[in-house]
């Protein structure tokens, strides 16, 4: 579960879900119109005009991705993937489960997924877990680089020590005024690479509890990277720069 619907999220699910299967489809997965995936319809055919980093993450995990018709056409296409949705929500989040965190919330998915392998499928002669028994080792090996999930941002920032990324601004040290440099936004975990100095700690779309942004400084000994709901890194490269006023 993620707090946004973005192409992040998208983008992250298919990592998690291509991870826990331990291995890539080789036949098609069929898809809906999604933006994250579909830039254009092209007329009521499969054509599509893909989003360009889906084309660039299916092409990193070697996904055939296979696209339903659009309207009433297409309504058939995707009733199982749907039926077995509905009934992951009518039996689990029906009522509602009280949770403190979305890490809490995903550790219950995690559970009821794994109770769900002993489930029989209507009439099939197996449980879930002896056809994934048979299907799993037909699975492409998963690739060894991952893939940046996030989305690269380049902003530069303003005498007033923030940046901006999308409709949001966030706040900076300000010993990095008037720099530019690199922000990735990611829903789950920052990935800092080795240049990196500034992080931006937030929550999705949002400041801290205060109203304003955490900076921290990365050359703060003992300081190391941790998983959260969402988080901002920012890298600054390049000399200050004076303004005329």
């Amino acid at each position: 579960m993620f707090a946004s619907c973005g192409q992040e999220a998208f983008f992250e699910g298919h990592v998690h879900a291509l991870r826990t299967l331990g291995g890539v489809p080789r036949s098609k997965v069929r898809y809906d119109n999604l933006k994250a995936a579909v830039a254009r319809v092209l007329g009521l055919s499969r054509a599509r005009v893909e989003a360009d980093r889906w084309i660039a993450f299916k092409s990193h995990y070697a996904i055939e991705s296979f696209y339903c018709r659009p309207g009433v056409e297409g309504a058939h296409e995707k009733g199982g993937v749907e039926g077995q949705i509905g009934y992951f929500r009518r039996n689990h989040f029906v009522p509602v489960p009280e949770v403190s965190s979305l890490a809490e919330l995903n550790e219950l998915v995690e559970q009821w997924d794994r109770q769900d392998d002993a489930r029989r499928i209507g009439s099939r002669s197996r449980i879930i877990a002896e056809d994934f028994a048979l299907e799993g080792p037909l699975l492409m090996p998963l690739p060894e680089e991952p893939f940046e999930s996030g989305r690269l941002f380049t902003p530069r920032v303003d005498r007033y020590a923030q940046i901006p990324v999308r409709t949001n601004r966030y706040s900076v040290l300000i010993r990095l005024m008037l720099r530019s440099g690199e922000a990735v936004n990611a829903v789950t975990a920052g990935l800092a690479s080795p240049r990196t100095r500034t992080g931006v700690d937030l929550p999705w779309g949002g400041a801290g509890r205060d109203g304003a942004a955490r900076a921290k400084d990365l050359d703060e000994p003992g300081w190391r990277p941790r998983i959260g709901d969402h988080r901002w890194w920012k890298h600054c490269t390049g000399s200050s720069h004076t303004t005329g006023s």
